[in-house]
C-alpha cells in the first residue's frame, strides 16, 4: 500500500497512544495517524514523541467550541472516552459527567467525515443506558453497530484484561468482521482452531502468554528512579519499601499468595481493615504467577495493596517496565513525564496487541469499501475476522 493510500485515523482521549500503536506497521497494520487529542499534557507529549506532533493537548469540549479548531478528514475515529464514570471502582458513577464524553467523540466523527468509529471502554458500558444512547445517536448518523467484550489475553497480551469495544460503520454491517478471531487460547479451555493462524501448523492456537514470557528475562531492578540507559532498563527501577512492607512481602513468598495468606501466616502484619474485610479482594496484595497472565494492570501497579502486583518471586511490586511489557508495549516505546504520570499512561492504555486485533477488523471493513467503490484492487485480507465465539469467558 502506498503512503498516499493509507487509511487515516484520528485518536481521541488518546493517552500515550496504545490504541494508535495497534493501528500501525509495528503491529501489522498500516494506518496513518493524522490527529489526536488528550487532556493530559504528559500523555500528549508521549503520544507526539512516538507518532509525530499532531496530538493536541486540551479539553476536547473547548477545542470543538473554538472556531479555529479544524478537524481533518479521516477514515476512522478511535478512542477511549474516560471510563471512570462506568467503573465499578467509582462509587459516584451514577451522576459522573464523564459518562457523557462519547458525545464530543461522535461530534468529531461527524466533523471528520469518518465512515468508521471505534469506542473502547470498560465492560460495564455495554450494559448501561449510555450504551443505548450511543447506539441510538450512531444510528441517527447512519452507522450500523457491533459490540463485544474482549479479553486481551486472547490476542497475545500477557494479561486477562477485559475491555468493551463498540464498532460503527456507515457502509457495511460490522458484525460480518467483528469481533476478531482470537490469536491465543486459554490453556484450560477446549482447544480452538483458527484457519488463519493454523496454516502449516497442527491447527491449535498457542496458549495465553504468561508473566514469564513477558518479564522473565529481566534482571532485578536498579535504584528508585528512571535512568539514562538503553531500554528495557531505563524504566526498570524499584521502590524503597518500609520495613513493615518488606516483612509483609516476605511473609507471602509463594506465587499466587494474597492478603488472606498474609493474615493466615502473619496476622500481626495484616492491616486491621483487611482483617475486617472477610470477603472479596482476593487479588489485593497478591503475587503474580510466573506461568499465568497477569490480572488487569491499573495506574497504581506499583502499590501492592491495590491489586495483584507483587513480583512472582522477588520481594517487591512490579516495575514500570514490567507493567509496560504486561500491557504489550514494546521496549522502544518512549514515555514522557514523571514516574506517576508514566504509570498512569501505562495503566490507562489499551494494550497495543489487543488494539492491533481490532484494527484488523477495521482494515477489513475499509478494504471492503474500496472493493465496492472499485477505487483500488481488492485488499489482500481474508474474511476470517468474523467471529462465532471469540469472547473471553468472564
Amino acid at each position: 500500500m502506498r503512503d498516499s493510500d493509507q487509511f487515516k485515523v484520528i485518536d481521541l482521549f488518546a493517552g500515550a497512544g496504545g490504541l494508535t500503536l495497534g493501528f500501525t506497521k509495528k503491529f501489522g497494520n498500516d494506518f496513518q495517524p493524522i490527529w489526536a487529542n488528550d487532556f493530559n499534557a504528559y500523555a500528549a507529549e508521549t503520544y507526539n514523541a512516538n507518532f509525530g506532533g499532531h496530538c493536541t493537548h486540551g479539553d476536547i469540549l473547548e477545542l470543538l467550541a473554538d472556531p479555529h479548531t479544524k478537524i481533518p478528514s479521516a477514515d476512522v475515529v478511535i478512542g477511549g472516552p474516560p471510563c471512570q464514570g462506568f467503573s465499578l471502582l467509582n462509587k459516584n458513577r451514577e451522576n459522573d459527567v464523564r459518562k457523557e464524553m462519547w458525545r464530543p467523540f461522535l461530534e468529531v466523527v461527524e466533523r471528520a467525515g469518518a465512515d468508521i468509529f471505534l469506542i473502547e471502554n470498560v465492560p460495564q458500558l455495554l450494559g448501561s443506558p449510555e450504551y443505548l444512547a450511543i447506539a441510538e445517536r450512531a444510528r441517527e448518523m447512519g452507522f450500523k453497530i457491533a459490540c463485544a467484550k474482549l479479553c486481551a489475553a486472547d490476542y497475545g497480551v500477557p494479561q486477562t484484561r477485559h475491555r468493551a469495544f463498540i464498532l460503527g460503520c456507515r457502509f457495511f454491517d460490522p458484525q460480518e468482521f467483528f469481533p476478531p478471531l482470537p490469536t491465543h487460547r486459554n490453556p484450560k479451555e477446549q482447544k480452538k482452531v483458527n484457519d488463519l493462524f493454523a496454516k502449516g501448523t497442527s491447527g491449535v492456537l498457542p496458549a495465553w502468554r504468561t508473566v514469564r514470557d513477558a518479564i522473565g528475562d529481566l534482571k532485578p531492578p536498579v535504584g528508585t528512579e528512571m535512568r539514562e540507559v538503553e531500554p528495557p532498563y531505563d524504566l526498570h527501577f524499584g521502590r524503597t519499601p518500609t520495613a513493615n512492607s518488606l516483612e509483609r512481602y516476605k511473609a507471602i513468598p509463594e506465587e499466587g499468595m494474597n492478603r488472606f495468606d498474609l493474615q493466615r501466616r502473619a496476622p500481626e502484619l495484616t492491616p486491621d481493615c483487611w482483617i475486617r474485610k472477610t470477603s472479596g479482594g482476593t487479588d489485593l496484595f497478591g503475587r503474580l504467577w510466573w506461568d499465568k497472565p497477569a490480572f488487569t494492570i491499573r495506574t497504581e501497579f506499583f502499590k501492592p495493596e491495590k491489586g495483584r502486583y507483587l513480583h512472582p518471586c522477588e520481594h517487591r511490586p512490579i516495575t514500570h517496565r514490567e507493567a509496560a511489557r504486561l500491557q504489550s508495549f514494546p521496549d522502544d516505546f518512549v514515555f514522557h513525564g514523571s514516574k506517576i504520570e508514566i504509570a498512569k499512561q501505562i495503566g490507562n492504555a489499551v494494550p497495543p496487541l489487543l488494539a492491533a486485533a481490532v484494527a484488523r477488523s477495521v482494515r477489513e471493513l475499509l478494504c471492503r469499501r474500496r472493493q465496492v467503490m472499485e477505487v483500488l484492487e481488492p485488499c489482500p485480507t481474508a474474511s476470517h475476522l468474523k467471529n462465532e465465539a471469540a469472547l473471553c469467558p468472564s
